[in-house]
């Protein structure tokens, strides 16, 4: 599997049934689809691509792999959001490399920090953004996802 080469590329309109896929893939197996996931998986384009934001994709021989989007979310920054890898291609340090992305992504933004929210039963993400430098936020931000328990962020 060492020699498998991941290709991290940004938004292209005919991914974006690939971003929703994978995302509802991962949600419908470890928690639920939200009201707030369907919208705003349902107006990707307009809420993340038009306003500034980003959608990385992991691709392997051009299939869709992984994804993670970089929203901007106004006053309270960016936020790292719908970190998907189909189970079939996990444990390939593929999350590790959307991260880089989206990490990159900031600091070539100028952005100061990047949060995000997760759920503690996801050990190896938690794991995954702690070794990455994310902390636990002191203040938490109202959020709209019922699953939401933990939010993290890290300073660039």
């Amino acid at each position: 599997m060492e020699s498998i080469n991941v290709e991290i590329i940004p938004f292209e309109d005919r991914y974006l049934k690939d971003f929703v896929g994978l995302n509802v893939e991962w949600l419908d197996h470890y928690f639920v689809v939200e009201d707030e996931d369907r919208e705003l998986m349902g107006q990707a384009r307009e809420r993340i691509i038009d306003t500034d934001g980003q959608i990385f994709f992991a691709r392997i021989n051009e299939q869709i792999v992984g994804t993670v989007a970089m929203i901007d979310r106004g006053e309270k920054g960016y936020e790292l959001a719908k970190m998907a890898v189909t189970p079939n291609f996990q444990g390939l340090k593929i999350g590790q490399k959307l991260l880089d992305a989206c990490l990159d992504f900031g600091r070539e933004k100028g952005l100061a920090r990047i949060y995000l929210e997760s759920n503690t039963v996801m050990v190896p993400a938690i794991n995954l953004y702690r070794k990455n430098g994310f902390k636990e936020m002191k203040e938490y931000h109202d959020s709209p996802y019922q699953r939401s328990n933990i939010q993290m962020e890290v300073f660039l």
